[in-house]
């Protein structure tokens, strides 16, 4: 593992807040314990939280390579594993045949085809493959999505940290990857997993922490504005949308009214830019009807 590993959760917090990433004690303590002890961590939140982003940030912070792998629905083991580049392979067979020696050498043809020359590695494979000489962090993104059987096949490689491909043998970490793995909890990861894992609920972040990250992502915003905003990003999560905003959206919305010129809210620019941070038609119309002048006098008022 690199040298750059943190060496406590103080280090961990300046860490990642160097890589623009602001951690909160039991965030940075879920970290710092699984690069000590060598475990996947389990993130698990609302969309938009940033647990996506620790991984980014912990790349940064150790200097091992970002690996990701976006899971989705019929995800398989073969797609989060490898494939076998057959254009190449079938140019190499007609290269062969124009040579005259594929009727000769039919086993050895056989074998370059199915060399690594022509295997092309995805994420989980490249994470424990021996070309990383620091610890790559491997981010397994929105578990959730993916169908129970990938993830027993899961299970079954952090296990080993090992897989073994039939035409090839066994592949083998040298140096074992960090893992993140995120959820949105669309629906629960099996015990087994959780077992094998750390685990960490990242909630909102508070007023004032929310604040700084936003003021660590859009430099040039109003201080007063990123407040406000913030205040008002925290109120529409109280009231039942059905995609309340994240983190992400707090920046998105504070640099669509840096770029429109503001620097404080009023009610005819959030009406203007609401889209950047409401996303259904649903909740825009709940938005309104809570009455967005009321809404903007509450998040300008304590200033």
């Amino acid at each position: 593992m690199s040298s750059a590993t943190p060496a406590s959760v103080a280090d961990v917090v300046s860490g990642l807040a160097a890589n623009g990433y602001l951690a909160d004690e039991g965030l940075a303590t879920a970290i710092f314990l699984s690069l000590t002890m060598g475990r996947p961590l389990l993130l698990e939140g609302e969309p938009g939280v940033g647990k996506t982003e620790v991984a980014k940030a912990l790349s940064a912070l150790t200097g091992g390579e970002l690996l990701r792998l976006q899971c989705y629905e019929g995800l398989d083991a073969s797609q989060a594993l490898y494939e076998w580049d057959y254009p190449r392979q079938l140019l190499h067979l007609r290269a062969a045949e124009a040579a005259g020696t594929i009727s000769s050498d039919v086993a050895v043809i056989e074998n370059e085809l199915y060399s690594e020359r022509f295997l092309v590695r995805r994420p989980l494979l490249d994470a424990i493959s021996d070309r990383h000489h620091i610890a790559p962090v491997l981010l397994i993104d929105e578990l959730d999505r993916a169908d129970d059987e990938f993830e027993a096949f899961l299970l079954e490689v952090l296990a080993d940290n090992a897989v073994t491909i039939p035409e090839l043998g066994t592949f083998r970490a040298t140096v074992p990857p960090i893992v993140i793995i995120t959820s949105n909890r669309t629906r629960d990861v099996h015990d087994a997993l959780k077992r094998r894992c750390l685990y960490h609920w990242v909630e909102h972040p508070d007023l004032e922490r929310e604040i700084a990250i936003v003021q660590s992502r859009v430099p040039g915003a109003n201080e007063l504005l990123s407040r406000q905003v913030s205040r008002l990003v925290s109120e529409l999560r109280s009231i039942g949308l059905f995609k309340p905003p994240g983190v992400a959206e707090t920046i998105d919305w504070v640099m669509a009214l840096t770029a429109l010129g503001r620097t404080e809210l009023d009610a005819a620019s959030v009406e203007a830019s609401l889209g950047a941070v409401v996303k259904y038609r649903e909740d825009a119309d709940r938005v309104r009807a809570r009455g967005i002048d009321t809404l903007v006098e509450s998040a300008t008022n304590a200033d």
